[in-house]
């Protein structure tokens, strides 16, 4: 097995996608500092382009492309935002690309794909192996499979965030990310164990999709049935060959939050912060409000990860929850 990145990666990532990722704002609510009894720096990758922090580590992984990789193409499989980030980062590139998505997709993620220049082929989530049919388009046509997250490139990138975080704000005490397959978790990890080696960094996922949790207790990748969650960029299924050791080694746990929690936290960002966060970007602040009472008096990081959702659905969750 290649040897796991290192933030040496993390540090090469920032200078290459340097003018082309934007270095997001880094945004304080009172409101919230006076609930926790703490300072929080929110890092808005909600306004990074393509709407997510995936285009770090998509941008990164097809800048690294030879001549050729770029002439034949890239594949990937997504249900949304690392979708977006290769078409996007392909097009910026002259790459041509090629998108697995699922067909329940929301339709404002399929319509970007498309619009950033993807080819975009359809799948069924719960009937079809989207790597699978990755791999064989890859092999069948000469491209290059690029996955969402158990990638040292992809990883690599995405820590560029937690990153810009710690040098715009200084260390933390403690760091919460979205947990899907890792990518994001444990590129942050590598970055602040090297910038905040005292940070306590957690990840957090979906309730209904607690993988990495049950992973992380076990000491072995555990994997479940695609979860049932409005938090569709979380709906993976296990952490990566990848990512997993890292969380294993640099993160302090793994902790979840429930869909009712997630639309509480997104009403709060609209109408506070005037944000519009899609439910998987609330994960970590639904945690941190959660366990606020150990908080006090600490510098805490959350990283809202992105802000792509139809506004119509976005409405109606909110409306919902009255």
């Amino acid at each position: 097995m290649n040897p796991l990145p290192t933030y040496a990666d993390v540090v090469a990532a920032s200078e290459r996608i340097q003018g082309h990722a934007h270095k997001t704002p880094v945004l304080t609510s009172r409101t919230v500092d006076e609930q926790f009894g703490a300072q929080v720096f929110f890092k808005c990758e909600n306004l990074q382009r393509m709407g997510a922090f995936k285009f770090r580590g998509g941008f990164n992984a097809l800048a690294k492309f030879t001549p050729e990789q770029r002439r034949l193409g890239v594949v990937a499989f997504s249900s949304g935002n690392h979708a977006q980030a290769i078409a996007l980062s392909a097009r910026i590139l002259g790459i041509p690309a090629t998108i697995v998505m699922p067909k329940d997709a929301p339709a404002a993620k399929v319509a970007a794909t498309k619009g950033y220049g993807g080819t975009v082929v359809l799948y069924d989530r719960y009937t079809e192996d989207r790597e699978q049919i990755g791999r064989e388009l890859a092999d069948k046509h000469g491209l290059t499979l690029i996955p969402p997250y158990d990638h040292a490139d992809v990883l690599a990138g995405q820590g560029t965030a937690a990153k810009e975080l710690v040098e715009e704000v200084g260390p933390l005490d403690a760091f919460f990310a979205p947990l899907g397959g890792g990518g994001l978790l444990s590129g942050s990890a590598l970055a602040l164990r090297a910038l905040a080696p005292d940070c306590s960094i957690y990840g957090v996922e979906p309730e209904a999709g607690n993988d990495g949790q049950q992973s992380f207790r076990k000491g072995a990748i555990v994997n479940i049935e695609v979860p049932k969650t409005i938090a569709d960029g979380a709906q993976t299924q296990h952490l990566g060959a990848i990512t997993f050791p890292l969380i294993q080694r640099d993160v302090t746990d793994i902790l979840t939050a429930s869909d009712a929690e997630l639309v509480d936290c997104m009403g709060f960002l609209a109408s506070r912060m005037k944000l519009v966060v899609e439910p998987t970007g609330c994960l970590g602040f639904a945690a941190a409000r959660r366990m606020k009472g150990e908080l006090k008096g600490r510098k805490v990081g959350v990283l809202l990860s992105g802000g792509n959702v139809d506004m119509a659905r976005f409405a109606s969750l909110l409306a919902a929850a009255g």
